[in-house]
């Protein structure tokens, strides 16, 4: 099996998507404990390093040329939801120098770099642009999209960045990855648990029909039942708040009396107070728990697995630590699904070689 570096690994959501495509990953790092423990829980062979990558000598944890380096950096100084620290000056946008290291020193066949939409269009694009320069540098062939997740199967529609690159001048093409129809709310969420209330924690239920479409069977084939049905408590008043909020919807479907506590509405983001729609893909699952982001039929937040399903992981994935640290975790990640779609291109181009 072909081999994998995953830096700023978070749960491993990219390395799940390498999984599925037939990538081992071997080594990990991440700074956060609880994502680390996440990693090791679901990449049990894997050498997962909870530290700072700043004090991380790869080589004296695997060997030089695995097939691919993969990872996004600190993402928070790109975002284009980050008004206030969107500059040069922010130290998290200098972590991509961790990251050249890696590849300096491994010298992996391939590479895949990814990061929020917001790095394609950060400094007017230059900065991107000069990322991609530095890697060429090193001998690669690069490409660089904005890929769309509801265009590859991941019932969500989220934009993610990224750069692939090859040492043997392949060079990857991102229009020619194919589209597969969109999988919705409904469809993705249809066999899990119906009627679970606000603030409930069932770690084990059982699934309500049989998987019958190729986004469940996908979701559950490694599984036995839907595990981590865990919903965050909201106060009364926020629930109460939810049942005037239609499909799709958000905070302007409550009435201006529920909502006195807010001093000014008029610049809210209209991610708040959503209700999910079952006939469409999910608005994007970032902090779902302090946006409210409400189940498409319930009056309650979502339960972490429904989360989990619509970033596309699959059911057998565990994740750790405190509930609000597990919801991040979801937030964070690439939607496996997503990485598999590049993943299984980059196999494509490697078959290819090996035939030539």
């Amino acid at each position: 099996m072909k081999s994998a570096v995953d830096i700023f690994s978070g749960a491993g959501g990219l390395s799940i998507g390498a999984e599925m495509a037939g990538i081992k990953t071997i080594l990990a790092v991440e700074f956060d404990k609880h994502a680390a423990d996440s990693f090791k829980k679901n990449h049990k062979k894997a050498t997962v390093l909870n530290q700072d990558i700043r004090t991380v000598n790869p080589l004296e944890h695997t060997k030089k040329f695995p097939f691919i380096l993969m990872g996004g950096p600190p993402c928070q100084g790109f975002s284009i939801a980050n008004t206030k620290t969107r500059n040069l000056d922010n130290p998290n946008n200098w972590m991509f120098k961790e990251y050249y290291r890696f590849l300096k020193e491994l010298e992996p066949e391939w590479f895949l770099f990814e990061n929020v939409e917001g790095f394609k269009s950060f400094d007017k694009g230059k900065f991107a642009l000069n990322i991609e320069e530095e890697f060429k540098k090193l001998g690669y062939e690069t490409s660089s999209s904005v890929l769309t997740a509801s265009d590859f199967g991941v019932p969500q529609k989220r934009n993610r960045f990224f750069i692939v690159g090859n040492k043997n001048g392949i060079k990857f093409d991102f229009s020619s990855l194919k589209k597969k129809s969109i999988v919705t709310v409904g469809e993705a969420l249809s066999d899990l648990p119906k009627g679970l209330q606000n603030g409930e924690h069932r770690e084990i239920c059982s699934y309500t029909k049989n998987a019958d479409s190729l986004y469940l069977k996908t979701m559950r084939e490694k599984a036995k039942a839907p595990t981590q049905n865990l919903i965050s408590r909201n106060k009364d008043y926020v629930i109460e708040r939810y049942k005037y909020i239609r499909p799709g919807k958000n905070w302007q479907d409550i009435p201006s009396h529920l909502m006195q506590n807010y001093s000014n509405t008029k610049n809210m983001h209209s991610g708040i107070y959503k209700r999910l729609d079952s006939s469409q893909p999910s608005v994007v699952i970032a902090n779902y728990r302090k946006s409210m982001l409400i189940h498409p039929e319930e009056d309650r937040g979502l339960s972490l697995r429904e989360a989990a399903r619509l970033q596309s992981f699959p059911d057998h994935v565990i994740f750790e630590g405190p509930l609000s640290y597990k919801q991040q975790q979801i937030g964070n990640a690439v939607p496996p699904l997503l990485g598999k779609t590049i993943f299984d291109k980059i196999i494509a181009y490697s078959s290819i070689k090996l035939n030539s």
